[in-house]
């Protein structure tokens, strides 16, 4: 069931980006699905790949925006996407995954990343 009072959403929503301790969180890129522990994640590369920060800022009617992140990638396919309460931490930072389309490097590049998070 859909919550249908805006402003419910929206508390719902502020809460989400809350998870890791305010509203701050790190973006991960994984070359396949990473479960509920973050495994796959990417590795490597010149630059080295690394987690991004991004601050979550409030929308209405249940959206949270994050800051849009760059992602030094290697040469790989990548699937997935992942949210984390730390820049290192292992499994139990772990907060949430989507699926994106799938995108493949052929060399070093870059992966810029816009989180949305949307409550119904």
């Amino acid at each position: 069931m859909a919550i249908t009072v805006s402003a419910t959403r929206q508390v719902l929503a502020d809460a989400y980006k809350t998870i890791a301790g305010s509203n701050v969180a790190f973006i991960s890129v994984h070359t396949a699905d990473p479960g509920t522990t973050g495994a796959n994640e990417a590795a490597g590369g010149t630059p080295a790949y690394e987690r991004k920060q991004t601050t979550w800022t409030s929308g209405t009617g249940g959206v949270i925006t994050g800051a849009q992140v760059t992602i030094d990638l290697p040469a790989d396919t990548y699937t997935h996407v992942g949210l984390w309460k730390s820049a290192t931490g292992g499994e139990s930072d772990f907060i949430d995954k989507v699926a994106i389309s799938s995108t493949t490097l052929g060399a070093q590049g870059q992966l810029l990343i816009t989180p949305t998070f949307t409550q119904s």
